[in-house]
């Protein structure tokens, strides 16, 4: 079935309740960024895989809004379909709620499932719409209807994390919750945010692709706790290890008919922005309602010492497969065919190839020439380009490992380039080195950091539409907040371990893209009689390309840092590489 048919059984629904338009989000009931295959409705509606944006029906249009990173693939996936693309962030077009109230007369009613939205997310809909006099319901959920063999809920085991990756645990990370809890006189925490679970309960799965976490939620009191998943997920092993530590355990479905068994008068505290509508509407009206951040993900964000030992083990060993993996393919460009999905198998097999290995992290991407202006492009068998010895190639890779989780960027010249391209390349560095450099005061949040790594392509009228940095987990998410660099402001500053990507940009469409990524550890710079002042240490050990650099472009300060990092590289991988792997590396870590 198509998407117009789709589509045409949609409206047909609708009808049948009395809709007058239905918005379909990307997220499932915890808030996830890649949810599971049973939750991907959005996807199955339109073809559009992208992890984020929102779809609007009403009876005579069908759009989609996403952001700059997906405007090309949105436009390639939804060719053919009546789904007309909506580019959030374009000066002009309004978001979906503001054309939800131009679109719809007074009276009209608005559709959706609850359990796919946020309750802030919720609120911010449900007040705009009514001050239209526009009603919105969050009780329908048409995807049983619609979706032609629905994948089923996952059912795979979970995992105990083993006591030499574990750190602190699971009764120590529940304490320090309750003393944050204690802090908010709060009786009840609400946790949805499937990684914030995997992290305290020090258990992993296989529910999410890429992510190691399991479907369920928590509800912790001061005397309890309680997990609520398919209890065929657990072993006899973790039931025992759960019932030991005095977790109770009921079933996933039991979670909402459960929060509306909290007494009046509780303090239930929540995340508003990772808790869904269905979920927080069910609790008592004599319930206090307390709201704020995630009081788990503010503390598994600053990496500890233990942890960062093993992260720092994790990309050493990342770094090794990455040599031999890049030795492999500019060797056989050239000699044989070699693709981006080749590019992308063989980076996967020698990751594979470590012991400590569990997958990857999130779906490749490996994109060549004007592929790479996609900033999430991944190949597929129709897309799937031979490379050339000639153009740019971005890698755009991680894996997940029991000690860590990683996440590099890699852009390099196969060939000849343009002048063009190789002044892109040189800024996007020199916006790499800034926030790599960058000594900024305790309290300094993402969006002032941001500044440092666009502001060489500023001054040439250049910019990018995504974030610069993003928070990555312990063998968790690699997407994980709350720390991040972009140019909105999240409101949190960066704190002593945080692990966040540095990853500025350039993407020209029908030409190039070029990225350049590695992860860092906010650390101490150095302590005066103004303050506490952090700095980034790189984690990621693998050597930038520097055959596409324009040298007079560098300054001294900026070569001194790569010709360090470089050395640094070769230092530490070395001890594990040896013949034709290592000459590529000393060759690869050559100065500027």
């Amino acid at each position: 079935m198509n998407t117009n048919d789709k589509l045409i059984k949609l409206r047909s629904l609708m009808a049948l309740h009395g809709l007058d338009a239905f918005v379909i989000f990307s997220e499932d009931p915890h808030g996830s960024e890649i949810p599971a295959e049973h939750w991907r409705f959005r996807e199955y509606i339109s073809g559009f895989n992208g992890s984020a944006g929102t779809i609007v029906v009403t009876r005579n249009h069908a759009g989609l809004w996403t952001d700059s990173r997906y405007f090309i693939q949105a436009e390639k996936q939804l060719r053919g379909s009546s789904i007309e693309l909506h580019k959030m962030g374009v000066p002009g077009v309004p978001d979906y709620v503001s054309y939800l109230t131009y679109l719809l007369p007074s009276g009209s009613k608005v559709g959706l499932d609850g359990f796919t939205i946020s309750i802030s997310s919720y609120r911010h809909l449900f007040r705009t719409l009514a001050n239209f006099d526009i009603e919105l319901d969050c009780r329908y959920d048409f995807a049983d209807d619609l979706f032609a063999a629905r994948p089923p809920l996952p059912t795979a085991d979970v995992r105990l994390v083993e006591k030499a990756y574990e750190g602190l645990t699971r009764q120590e990370k529940i304490k320090a919750v309750r003393q944050k809890m204690a802090e908010r006189d709060a009786t009840h925490y609400l946790v949805a945010s499937l990684d914030d679970i995997a992290w305290l309960t020090n258990m992993r799965g296989s529910d999410v692709a890429y992510n190691p976490v399991f479907y369920a939620y928590m509800i912790i009191t001061p005397d309890e706790e309680h997990l609520y998943i398919d209890p065929h997920k657990l072993t006899s092993t973790v039931s025992k290890q759960l019932e030991e530590d005095g977790l109770k355990v009921s079933l996933y479905e039991h979670y909402k008919r459960n929060l509306g068994n909290i007494p009046e008068g509780s303090r239930v505290y929540y995340d508003p922005k990772r808790a869904n509508a269905c979920n927080v509407l069910a609790l008592s009206k004599g319930c206090i309602k307390l709201e704020g951040p995630s009081l788990i993900s503010q503390i598994k964000a600053c990496k500890t010492d233990f942890e960062m030992r093993n992260i720092t083990n994790a990309h050493v060993r990342d770094g090794v497969a990455l040599v031999k993996a890049m030795r492999w393919i500019e060797e056989n460009i050239g000699q044989t065919r070699v693709t981006e999905m080749d590019v992308a198998a063989k980076i996967g097999e020698m990751r594979a190839q470590d012991s400590h290995y569990i997958s990857e992290s999130f779906e490749p991407i490996v994109a060549y020439a004007d592929h790479a202006a996609i900033v999430h492009y991944t190949p597929t068998i129709e897309t799937n380009a031979a490379l050339e010895r000639s153009g740019l190639l971005l890698m755009d890779t991680g894996a997940q490992y029991v000690d860590g989780t990683t996440d590099i960027t890699r852009t390099v010249a196969l060939g000849d380039i343009s002048a063009e391209e190789m002044m892109h390349y040189t800024l996007v560095l020199k916006g790499h080195i800034a926030l790599a450099t960058a000594i900024f005061p305790e309290g300094t949040k993402g969006i002032q950091l941001d500044t440092f790594a666009r502001q060489n392509m500023w001054r040439y009228g250049i910019d990018y539409g995504h974030g610069t940095g993003h928070g990555v987990g312990y063998c968790l998410n690699v997407h994980e907040g709350p720390q991040s660099i972009s140019k909105r402001d999240e409101g949190v500053a960066m704190e002593l371990g945080m692990l966040t990507s540095n990853e500025p940009g350039i993407y020209v469409e029908d030409s190039h893209g070029i990225r350049i990524e590695s992860l860092t550890v906010c650390s101490l710079a150095k302590k005066t009689e103004f303050g506490n002042f952090y700095g980034f240490k790189t984690v990621t050990l693998f050597p930038i390309d520097l055959k596409p650099v324009v040298r007079d472009m560098l300054t001294p300060l900026e070569v001194k840092w790569i010709n360090a990092y470089h050395e640094r590289v070769l230092s530490t991988l070395s001890p594990y590489l040896e013949g034709a792997d290592l000459e590529w590396l000393q060759k690869a870590c050559s100065g500027v």
